[in-house]
């Protein structure tokens, strides 16, 4: 069966764990056609995963979860730590947010057409939502929609969150606030920002919203193939979505690794994001290296900090080996991992080590 004959998936959860959710999300990557493997090997051509989180804060794959969250307030008050497999910034989910999460092969993957599945949903219900810059849907000016990006053995996940009743208070509880003063103004900047869908459309539910998303990816990539729902009490079991499960709620992945570092760089604040340099060195060479940024492109962020390992702890040679990485074909969308590496390499040359 060629990719243009599977059926479109579109799975839906009761779940509200986000570690089941991100590992389901993960999961269903791998039941998606890929352009690495033989046509007939996963049954769907796309898939459409519908889901929400309760009480949770999620972070970015390359994020200090100490330095963006308030962990231990956090599970304290029963809520959840979770760390996605994208790039970006902290989040904050509720059961007033909706997430979604479109899967297609890496040839078949095009983030104007999968933006489209949700700006036609949103429209459909009478909201006049435009998308802005890279990965934010507004409306009337406002955020109500971030969104993020990956590619993984052939497969591209474009997933976000949709905002329908979401509470921004708790955000700013357990988001990290310099102080009291600042958390008081934060507030008032983000709900200046951000929007509810609800403040426009009253009524609106998220059953209804789910609805509409799901006839916008139906007709975006059916093309006259069949449309399979299920909900995820319906999938089989399956060992690796067990595992999946287990590496999401493990404190090693939540957390991350910690080094005892001996040197530590932090960049500017740069239109794709910010870096936190951490090295290990020995003897004049570099052992460790952990890199925590904000940053969409999370895989390349990884590269970066992969490639400094047995590099000499000098500017000139670290600045060197990642300028070196220039950009790679796995590139997501309209940001250039030249762009990163160049501003990266800069600012270690700065450092003058």
């Amino acid at each position: 069966m060629t990719n243009e004959s599977k059926p479109l998936l579109i799975l839906t959860t009761d779940l509200t764990n986000p570690w089941n959710n991100l590992a389901l999300e993960e999961y269903l990557m791998g039941l998606c056609e890929s352009d690495l493997t033989e046509a007939g090997e996963h049954p769907y051509g796309a898939v459409l995963f519908l889901w929400q989180n309760r009480h949770t804060v999620v972070i970015g794959r390359n994020q200090n979860a100490w330095a963006e969250c308030k962990t231990g307030l956090l599970e304290d008050e029963g809520g959840f730590l979770a760390r996605r497999s994208t790039g970006g910034g902290a989040v904050y989910h509720d059961l007033g947010n909706l997430n979604f999460s479109i899967i297609l092969p890496r040839a078949k993957f095009d983030l104007g057409e999968s933006f489209r599945v949700i700006l036609d949903a949103v429209q459909s219900l009478g909201l006049a939502a435009v998308r802005s810059g890279r990965n934010d849907i507004l409306l009337d000016g406002r955020k109500f929609s971030g969104n993020a990006f990956r590619y993984m053995r052939g497969v591209g996940l474009h997933h976000g969150t949709l905002m329908v009743d979401t509470d921004v208070e708790p955000m700013m509880r357990y988001l990290t606030v310099a102080d009291s003063k600042l958390k008081s103004r934060a507030i008032k900047s983000v709900k200046s920002r951000v929007i509810n869908l609800r403040e426009a459309k009253h009524d609106l539910t998220i059953t209804e919203l789910m609805d509409a998303v799901g006839s916008s990816f139906a007709e975006q990539y059916g093309q006259g193939r069949a449309v399979i729902t299920k909900t995820v009490s319906e999938l089989p079991g399956d060992e690796k979505l067990a595992d999946l499960e287990a590496l999401y709620a493990s404190w090693e992945w939540r957390y991350g690794r910690a080094i005892g570092f001996d040197a530590q760089v932090e960049t500017e604040r740069f239109p794709w994001g910010q870096a936190d340099i951490r090295f290990k060195v020995a003897q004049g060479i570099i052992a460790d290296t952990v890199i925590f940024s904000d940053a969409l492109d999370s895989d390349f962020i990884d590269c970066i900090a992969k490639s400094l390992i047995g590099v000499p702890f000098t500017s000139r040679d670290m600045a060197e080996r990642v300028e070196s990485l220039g950009c790679t074909e796995e590139t997501i969308g309209d940001i250039s991992q030249t762009v990163i590496a160049h501003d990266i390499a800069r600012t270690l040359l700065d450092e003058a080590f």
